[in-house]
């Protein structure tokens, strides 16, 4: 799984951790297994126009990484806020 991290693009991730936050907290109805999904394609989308709109598989991993990390971050400082502690 160490290999994955070569993938991970800090921007993204801060920018989808943020965009997912404003998501969960503004709207109400939305269901949350949504939000991973949201928080992918916006990821996609970033790492593409990083990259000058080059789509190559490369890319498309490290949005989707970069992405789909930014809700597992959320989790651990929801947990961190929370708890106080891990």
């Amino acid at each position: 799984m160490e290999f994955l991290n070569d993938f991970m693009l800090p921007v993204v991730l801060g920018i989808c951790l943020c965009a997912g936050y404003i998501i969960k907290q503004w709207i109400n109805d939305l269901n949350n297994k949504y939000i991973p999904t949201i928080v992918a394609v916006l990821g996609i989308f970033l790492a593409v126009w990083i990259s000058e709109w080059n789509i190559t598989p490369e890319i498309i991993l490290s949005g989707l990484i970069s992405g789909l990390s930014s809700t597992g971050l959320h989790q651990v400082f929801k947990q961190f806020i929370e708890n106080n502690s891990f």
